[in-house]
């Protein structure tokens, strides 16, 4: 804690630990959100989604109050957009069902959407000050090296998280969960610890082995499949164009889109909006999901004001904004040239 209180990191979302001495208690709402906002993610990525979101949505009333598809353009390009359908159910059910406060115990934290034990933790002990372990990758890197812990990842999920609980203190629990996601982040790092640097070198057995750069071990990763899809960039003559909102379930779920094929392992079928001259330009269009790899082949059509799509509906020119797409959507529209 004394490491933290002189190294603790500058992040929008926290309160400084000598703003937090003076009695300074964390916005649960900001906690909540960048807690969201970083799964799967990392601090780089989130700092300036974090700014836009609170600054354009500074409660968790006018967040709920948002509409869906204003939420899902901010959120464009973050990844993982189940996680912005949900911070609007969530939203909407902290000001519906709570007053517009967020609940400040652990369990009636775990029945809001999206919220799981790991963020349910971060919430309690981050913005109330509640002695409940917290435990990310950060983390676990700190507990496999402070212990030498060798069995790997994601198997010793369970036992690194005693380890975290068993360390929590009564006093300054929040502080305490975020000086050591910093160790992590800062000393305590995945390749070159800066062992020489870490308050905690005394205690640590890797240290004192010679093991912390190997630790903590993880279980060999499984190949990801490689999927195949077509998507149709469809321009009308006046310059709008044809997008299509995805199904709310599924990946890439409530956003605009272009309209496309299915995602198969094979030759997927093609599956045209609209009844045009369709041309492919050079190259393929590759993102990596979760659990496969995508690659897009990517058809172009200019066609007619009078003709309808099959599926989705022209977006007008001064509306368009391809920032406001999917990574994978915006890097088909980047192979255009």
């Amino acid at each position: 804690m004394e490491w933290y209180d002189r190294h603790a990191r500058a992040l929008p979302w926290r309160v400084p630990p000598a703003e937090r001495l003076a009695g300074v208690m964390p916005d649960p709402y900001r906690v909540w959100l960048s807690e969201i906002m970083l799964q799967q993610t990392t601090v780089a990525a989130v700092r300036d989604y974090f700014l836009k979101f609170t600054t354009r949505w500074p409660t968790v009333q006018d967040l709920a109050g948002a509409a869906d598809e204003d939420v899902m353009a901010a959120w464009a390009g973050l990844g993982y957009y189940a996680r912005a359908r949900n911070l609007l159910k969530c939203a909407r059910a902290v000001t519906r069902d709570h007053n517009g406060r967020f609940p400040d115990d652990h369990a009636t934290l775990l029945t809001l959407p999206g919220i799981g034990p790991y963020t349910a933790g971060a919430i309690a002990s981050i913005a109330f000050d509640l002695p409940h372990v917290v435990v990310d990758g950060n983390v676990e890197r700190v507990m496999a090296r402070l212990h030498e812990e060798h069995q790997p990842l994601p198997g010793a999920k369970a036992v690194l998280t005693d380890y975290a609980s068993a360390l929590t203190p009564q006093d300054r629990p929040g502080d305490y969960a975020q000086a050591v996601m910093d160790l992590g982040a800062t000393i305590c790092t995945p390749r070159n610890p800066a062992c020489g640097l870490c308050p905690w070198r005394s205690a640590c057995r890797a240290w004192e082995a010679g093991t912390a750069a190997e630790l903590p071990k993880k279980a060999p990763k499984k190949r990801k499949p490689i999927r195949f899809g077509i998507a149709y960039l469809a321009r009308r003559v006046d310059g709008a164009m044809l997008l299509e909102r995805r199904p709310d379930s599924g990946l890439l779920g409530g956003m605009l889109g272009w309209p496309g094929s299915d995602w198969i392992e094979g030759d997927p079928a093609p599956a045209p909006p609209i009844r045009a001259e369709w041309k492919e330009l050079p190259g393929e269009a590759r993102h990596t999901f979760t659990h496969f790899h995508l690659r897009l082949k990517v058809m172009t059509a200019l066609v007619p004001m009078e003709r309808p799509p099959e599926r989705g509906e022209f977006v007008d020119a001064d509306m368009f904004d391809p920032n406001d797409l999917p990574t994978v959507m915006r890097k088909a529209w980047a192979l255009r040239g």
